[in-house]
């Protein structure tokens, strides 16, 4: 006869501590105090007799049967939730929740939801904010647009919306003052580059792409977003790499110009769905998104 499962409240505190990396987030996430989700987590190891976390300074770490059961858990509570809502009486009119980063979300889906929503009226679309990388069981969310490179995880089901093409863009004025339409791109060699904390190798990934050779680049002044980084840009604060769907409105407008264009990176512009999730449910959507990016500004 099988053993019977130890507490799901304990499971379930595990989990949220071990995908939070926090026993205080954990807490507040499922709204009881400190001291019970530690409570739990105590019996839990209790009651399978090994440890699941160990201490490393202040913070926690999992042990390799805390990570096994992390991954085990996560995907259980994710695939409980989904089905739990699928059979609820108005999970036809449930939300969409679409994962987007804080910049993409700024500076391309916003400007586009209205005709998104006025397209796709059938979709309850919510969009939320992502500051740090989606997780491999995107928690909480339908789906994600991401810019990356395989391999995805195994837990996602990853459809390539285009490829991302990449490169310097600069004010009108900043360009005009250093002539840039007249030089070569190796001239950013002689440049205030700047660039995102997250995508510390772009630029020599544009100079590698672009063809230029045997040139060092000076280090780029780094800002937490692309959404700063253009900003900056705009401002006259020097040249900075980014992703073409994220200033083609700046540069349909004058506020920015290319004076090199745009390269392709090794990324791709994609949605992800959690693999337990039917494709059909995210096709229009997909559609959508792939049509929207090869669309001309304006």
């Amino acid at each position: 006869m099988p053993r019977p499962l130890p507490s799901l409240n304990a499971l379930h505190a595990f989990e949220a501590s071990a995908r939070l990396g926090s026993v205080s987030k954990a807490a507040v996430e499922l709204h009881v105090t400190h001291g019970a989700v530690s409570r739990h987590i105590r019996s839990l190891e209790e009651a399978l007799g090994l440890p699941l976390f160990q201490r490393q300074g202040r913070g926690l770490a999992l042990t390799p049967a805390g990570q096994r059961l992390r991954d085990t858990a996560t995907a259980a509570f994710a695939q409980l939730r989904d089905t739990v809502e699928s059979l609820r009486p108005e999970a036809g009119h449930a939300p969409f929740v679409l994962g987007c980063p804080v910049s993409l979300l700024a500076r391309w889906m916003i400007p586009r939801l209205e005709r998104l929503m006025a397209e796709l009226p059938e979709l309850n679309l919510h969009l939320r904010p992502q500051e740090t990388p989606f997780d491999d069981v995107l928690s909480g969310l339908d789906a994600a647009v991401l810019a990356g490179d395989a391999p995805w995880p195994a837990s996602w089901h990853v459809r390539p919306l285009v490829q991302e093409r990449i490169g310097p863009v600069a004010s009108p004025e900043f360009a005009q003052a250093h002539q840039l339409a007249r030089r070569p791109p190796d001239a950013a060699r002689d440049l205030p580059l700047l660039q995102t904390q997250s995508r510390a190798q772009a630029w020599s990934k544009w100079a590698e792409a672009a063809g230029i050779v045997h040139v060092q680049l000076p280090a780029a002044q780094s800002y937490p977003h692309l959404y700063h980084l253009i900003e900056a840009a705009v401002a006259g604060r020097g040249l900075a790499i980014a992703p073409e769907p994220l200033v083609a409105d700046d540069l349909a407008s004058g506020r920015l110009v290319a004076p090199w264009g745009f390269v392709d990176s090794s990324a791709q512009w994609v949605l992800a769905t959690p693999s337990r999730m039917p494709v059909e449910r995210s096709e229009a959507l997909a559609r959508w998104l792939a049509a929207e990016f090869r669309r001309a500004p304006g």
